[in-house]
């Protein structure tokens, strides 16, 4: 079966076994969103952020690219800063949450630039991740390729929040008190999603609730 013949099989039973059990809340979210947060995420097909944080339409405000990137503030035309703009000044979100994950095609790339050197445009935007993979330069020299990918999608996390904060609606939101900013990380093989913990400097698992 080709592919989009799947996909309007999908769109079926949407429209004939889901819609009409939720229309009310589809009803009352045709004229307005009020989602709870700014979920900043890799392009990667494998993260469904409604599925992992268990959240409904409405609920999340989702900005997706290649490495979960959020660009330095500038006077540029950049669609996620648009999409950051739109959702702390507009939507009022209380929450932005840079969500990085394993195994991630880009943090490969800012690790190993040579890899995509035939992609210039993923170049270019993976520059932007380039302060993280300096900072694993002060990592053990020791360490596998494995665990290097796995500390570097860590700081690729930190450096994006510290990104996010170059934003004036991030900075008057942050200042205003309105605004919190998480990191974290999703597993994609166990499920695990860990939490920045800036007060340990760590990332750790959610606790089971």
């Amino acid at each position: 079966m080709d592919f989009l013949e799947t996909m309007a099989r999908g769109i079926g039973r949407f429209r004939r076994d889901v819609f009409p059990q939720r229309r009310a809340q589809f009803e009352g979210l045709a004229d307005a969103q009020q989602p709870k947060a700014l979920f900043l995420t890799c392009a990667d097909s494998r993260i469904v952020p409604s599925m992992i944080t268990q959240t409904g339409p409405g609920e999340l405000f989702i900005e997706r690219n290649p490495g979960n990137i959020a660009p330095i503030y500038s006077g540029a035309a950049v669609g996620v800063s648009a999409s950051i703009e739109y959702a702390i000044t507009a939507l009022k979100t209380p929450h932005v949450i840079i969500c990085g994950h394993s195994d991630c095609g880009a943090v490969k790339g800012i690790l190993h630039p040579d890899a995509v050197a035939d992609m210039p445009a993923v170049a270019r935007w993976l520059r932007y991740g380039d302060e993280a993979r300096q900072r694993l330069a002060a990592a053990p020299s020791d360490i596998d390729e494995e665990e290097r990918l796995r500390r570097l999608t860590e700081l690729n996390v930190l450096v994006q929040m510290e990104h996010l904060a170059t934003h004036p609606a991030v900075q008057q939101a942050l200042a205003g008190g309105r605004l919190a900013i998480h990191g974290w990380v999703y597993e994609i093989e166990t499920g695990e999603v860990r939490a920045y913990d800036p007060a340990r400097g760590v990332f750790a698992p959610f606790p089971d609730i």
